[in-house]
C-alpha cells in the first residue's frame, strides 16, 4: 500500500524540530505529525508570519520529509474539561491566564479556531507531492483530544443523576459544533483520538459523540488502538464500524496482563513503569495488538493516509523503539492483492 510513514512529535518536543527531522530521516520515516508543541508547529507564528509555513517546509524537505497532519492535544483538552491545576502543566501561559476554568475552556476553544487556520494556511504551502496524498484522502487533518465534563463519572458510583451523561454529551457539542463549523470552513477536519479522559474512548461513547453533533462531516477520529486494546474494547470492530472517520491512525501497542495484578485497568494511580501495573503502552510489536489484523482492516477501509508511530514506551530507549517500530510499520503495509486467489480457476 505504501502509506506514508510518519513519527508523531508529541514525545520529541524536548528537541527542536530541525534537530529532529534529521533523526526520523535516519530512523526511516518518510515524515512527521507535527505537535503544536515545543517548536514544531506554532499556531501563532503560522498565522502571524508570511514565511512561518514556507519556511518550516523547507526545513522538512531539506532533511527529506514530509507532513500529512498536525495536533493539538494539549489546548483540545482544555475545551471540554473540567479545569484544575494539571492543566496549567500542559497549557500556554496565554491560555492558562488567571486559571479561572470557564477563561481556560473559552480560550482553549478560541485558540482552536485559530489552528484550523493555520493548518489551513501551512498545507496550502505545502509541495505538490504531499498534496496528491491530501488528495487522495480527501482530507487535511488536525488530530487531537476534546476533554469530557464527565469523565469523572465514568465508574457509576455515586450512581449518575437523570440526564448527567446526556449533558455531558450536550456541553461537548455546544462547544465544540463552532469549531467543527469553523474547520468545515477552512476544509479542514479533527480527529479525535478516542483515548479515556475524553468524549469518546471505547465504542459505545463514540456512537454518543458522533450523535451529539449529528455526524458532523468535519468530525472524525484518529485511530490508535494501544487505548482501546487494554480495555477490552474491540479495536478492529471500531474500524469496521466508523471506517468512513478514520482520518488518521497511530501505531502504538500495548501490554495488558492475562493474569491478575496488583495495580488493574485503572491504574492504581501508579506512574507508568511501576513493578505491578496490569498494561503498559510498548514500542509497535512489543505488545498484544494485532497489527496485521488491523492492516487488513484499513486495506478493506481503503484507509490511504499516513501510517504514524507514536513512541510510548517507559521501558525502551526511544531512539531505539522509534527506529524498530519504523521497521515494523513498513512490513506491514502490504498492498492488498488485486485478483482473487481462486481467480485461475475460472481462467
Amino acid at each position: 500500500m505504501t502509506r506514508p510513514l510518519c513519527l508523531f512529535t508529541g514525545q520529541w518536543a524536548d528537541l527542536p524540530i530541525e534537530v529532529l527531522a534529521k533523526k526520523a530521516k535516519s530512523f526511516g520515516y518518510d515524515g512527521l505529525e507535527l505537535a503544536c508543541w515545543g517548536d514544531h508547529f506554532e499556531v501563532g507564528r503560522a498565522l502571524d508570519e508570511a514565511d512561518y509555513c514556507d519556511n518550516l517546509w523547507t526545513l522538512l524537505q531539506d532533511a527529506g520529509l514530509a507532513s500529512f497532519a498536525i495536533s493539538t492535544h494539549l489546548v483540545g483538552q482544555a475545551v471540554c474539561d473540567l479545569i484544575d491545576e494539571r492543566h496549567q502543566a500542559i497549557l500556554p501561559p496565554d491560555i492558562w491566564g488567571d486559571g479561572d476554568p470557564e477563561g481556560v475552556r473559552q480560550r482553549a476553544a478560541t485558540h482552536m479556531l485559530d489552528t484550523g487556520r493555520a493548518a489551513r494556511r501551512f498545507f496550502d504551502a505545502a509541495p505538490d507531492s504531499v498534496k496528491e496524498v491530501l488528495a487522495r484522502t480527501g482530507r487535511t487533518v488536525v488530530n487531537g483530544f476534546t476533554g469530557s465534563s464527565i469523565w469523572h463519572a465514568n465508574y457509576g458510583f455515586p450512581p449518575f443523576t437523570e440526564g448527567m451523561i446526556d449533558r455531558g454529551f450536550e456541553d461537548f457539542a455546544q462547544r465544540w459544533n463552532p469549531i467543527f463549523d469553523s474547520f468545515a470552513e477552512q476544509g479542514v477536519s479533527f480527529a479525535l483520538e478516542v483515548h479515556p479522559t475524553e468524549i469518546a474512548f471505547d465504542v459505545l461513547s463514540t456512537r454518543r459523540a458522533l450523535a451529539a453533533v449529528h455526524g458532523h462531516p468535519a468530525f472524525g477520529f484518529n485511530f490508535d488502538p494501544s487505548h482501546l486494546g487494554y480495555q477490552g474494547v474491540d479495536y478492529i470492530g471500531f474500524l469496521r464500524e466508523f471506517s468512513d472517520r478514520i482520518f488518521n491512525v497511530h501505531m502504538k501497542d500495548v501490554w495488558w496482563s492475562e493474569s491478575p495484578t496488583p495495580g488493574g485497568v485503572f491504574g492504581g494511580h501508579a506512574a507508568f513503569g511501576t513493578d505491578g501495573r496490569n498494561w503498559e503502552f510498548c514500542s509497535m510489536g512489543r505488545g498484544r495488538i494485532d497489527f496485521e489484523g488491523i492492516m487488513r482492516q484499513l486495506n478493506h477501509a481503503n484507509y490511504q493516509g499516513p501510517l504514524t508511530v507514536e513512541w510510548e514506551d517507559i521501558g525502551m530507549d526511544r531512539e531505539h523503539g522509534a527506529t524498530e517500530s519504523a521497521a515494523a510499520c513498513r512490513a506491514l503495509d502490504f498492498k492488498p492483492s488485486e485478483r482473487a486467489f481462486d481467480a485461475a480457476f475460472s481462467d
